[in-house]
């Protein structure tokens, strides 16, 4: 059998903040969706991200309790070059949303930052950094 990821779930407790954040890092997302207990959204290459509010999960599982003291899962998402992981985390910043760590060039060969979504889920931005 072929395991095949069906979509990234993420649990908010504000459906328009966390929408919000995610529209500000290039995710297209329908406008009229802000009020909506789910949302599905498609990135490039058909991977699929998806909205739940707290009080939904709460419908099928009424003893959910968020995570607390750190995230659990990163999301991470390659922006193509390092000027655009500095563009958009300066453009994130800009818009009020929190940086977690600023953009360096890690060991590993590419430009990293760390920000964090309105429900403190860790997004990564990286690039590959160019070659000697």
């Amino acid at each position: 059998m072929t395991l095949k990821l069906g979509f990234i779930g993420i649990v908010t407790n504000d459906m328009a903040a966390s929408l919000a954040f995610y529209r500000a890092l290039g995710v297209s997302i329908e406008t009229d969706q802000d009020d909506a207990p789910h949302v599905d959204a498609e990135l490039d290459e058909g991977v699929k991200i998806a909205w739940d509010t707290v009080e939904t999960i709460r419908g099928f599982d009424p003893a959910f309790a968020p995570a607390t003291g750190g995230h659990r899962i990163a999301l991470a998402f390659d922006k193509g070059t390092p000027a655009a992981v500095d563009a958009a985390f300066a453009t994130l910043i800009n818009a009020g949303y929190t940086g977690h760590v600023e953009p360096w060039d890690a060991h590993w060969g590419q430009r990293y930052a760390t920000l964090l979504d309105p429900d403190g889920n860790s997004v990564d931005l990286y690039a590959e950094l160019a070659a000697n």
